[in-house]
């Protein structure tokens, strides 16, 4: 399939951008390692798609182990690191919420990209992409119709088009 700049790239971001921190949540840019190629990656994805959005779940804040600003923080930072890389990423969204809170904006549920939606109405969801590790970033990509690409060696979640061991393995893929 080919890609170009009217194509909107969502991207999960524990797991899929960082090291995800087992039972843990990354509360500080001292505990964000980013994946291997990961950089590269990213500036490869900013010379094909139009858009490329972070979409991460982010219940620690509801836990109070973290907060909107620690998160901010760490964002701000690993947007430097990517900027630095020649990358891009245009906005990051993300929900503070407990799981259990049934909020709109939880993956699996669409909130956070429709919301990228209202912000950016030229998004096509049709000419969209999710990448994410878990079941639930596939499902919220499937639920908008978006094409998904699963990240990780377990199998994939129902709903998966792509599977890639990690970010730089669908770079890669992109030549």
């Amino acid at each position: 399939m080919q890609f170009h700049k009217s194509w909107t790239l969502f991207l999960d971001r524990d797991g899929v951008i960082n090291r995800r921190l087992v039972d843990d949540y990354v509360k500080s840019w001292s505990e964000f390692e980013f994946e291997e190629g990961v950089l590269e990656a990213i500036a490869k994805f900013s010379g094909v798609f139009g858009r490329i959005f972070i979409v991460t779940n982010q219940q620690g804040i509801a836990k109070e182990l973290m907060t909107e600003d620690d998160l901010q923080s760490v964002h701000q930072q690993m947007i430097r690191e990517i900027e630095r890389a020649s990358g891009r990423i245009d906005k990051i969204y993300f929900c503070p919420h407990w799981s259990k809170d049934n909020c709109a904006c939880r993956k699996p549920r669409t909130g956070m990209a429709l919301q990228a939606k209202a912000d950016f109405p030229e998004i096509d969801f049709a000419k969209s992409l999710m990448v994410g590790d878990s079941p639930s970033d596939i499902e919220m990509g499937y639920k908008l119709r978006m094409k998904t690409i699963f990240i990780g060696a377990e199998n994939a979640p129902p709903h998966t088009d792509w599977q890639f061991l990690n970010l730089k393995a669908w770079a890669d893929a992109l030549t």
